[in-house]
């Protein structure tokens, strides 16, 4: 039995748990905070991580692919190599470029700091260019790789929401408006599993923001 570790309202945490309720993989969750985590399993103290019979994983594409190998069923990879090369490609240059390039905004848009001005500058003109990227490499007909879920889909409907968001709050502009990505989320929420995912991310984050209050 695979054993899930990380908090709920994490977009790398849920980037795996969809992945696992969609191929039918059977886990159970271990609620693990920033701080609190297994130092043998994640040794840089980051979530998600993966504890399986053979020992644990870190790192969410690291976890993704292990998954795919070990448990064949409902593949979230194509069998052809060059397909497979794409989706890959899609969900690193999401966590990569458009995921990791937003979250120099989170602290101001979702956790009351503030961000300096030249880091809103620089963060603003590579997310200009990464998005302008992603636009020639996203399909969304109807899934971000193409007709079939894929892993990219992990990746693409955990983190564009954030994007989105953060870019909104921050500079008063949804950057990735000019894309179909609130028809693609629409789709994707209507699916079971994301609904079970936005429900228990929903719950932890309101536990997260009442950690962080009595803290502060």
């Amino acid at each position: 039995m695979l054993t899930l570790c990380g908090f709920s309202a994490s977009n790398y945490y849920n980037k795996v748990k969809l992945a696992l309720l969609e191929k039918g993989v059977p886990f159970t969750e271990e609620l693990a905070w920033v701080g609190g985590t297994d130092a043998q399993a994640s040794p840089l103290g980051k979530v998600p991580y993966l504890k399986t019979p053979e020992g644990a994983v870190c790192e969410s594409a690291v976890m993704l692919e292990y998954i795919e190998q070990k448990y064949p069923q409902n593949p979230l990879i194509p069998a052809d190599p060059f397909a497979a090369a794409k989706v890959r490609e899609l969900a690193l240059f999401l966590d990569l470029h458009l995921e990791l390039v937003a979250r120099n905004l989170y602290p101001e848009a979702f956790f009351g700091g503030k961000v300096s001005d030249s880091v809103k500058e620089k963060t603003a003109a590579q997310l200009e260019k990464s998005v302008a990227a992603f636009a020639k490499l996203a399909k969304f007909s109807p899934f971000v790789a193409g007709d079939s879920l894929t892993l990219a889909d992990c990746a693409a409907v955990t983190h564009l929401p954030l994007v989105s968001g953060a870019t909104k709050l921050v500079y008063g502009k949804d950057f990735l408006a000019e894309l179909p990505v609130r028809d693609y989320l629409k789709m994707m929420g209507e699916r079971p599993h994301m609904q079970t995912v936005n429900a228990d991310r929903k719950a932890n984050m309101e536990l997260m923001m009442s950690r962080m209050k009595a803290k502060s």
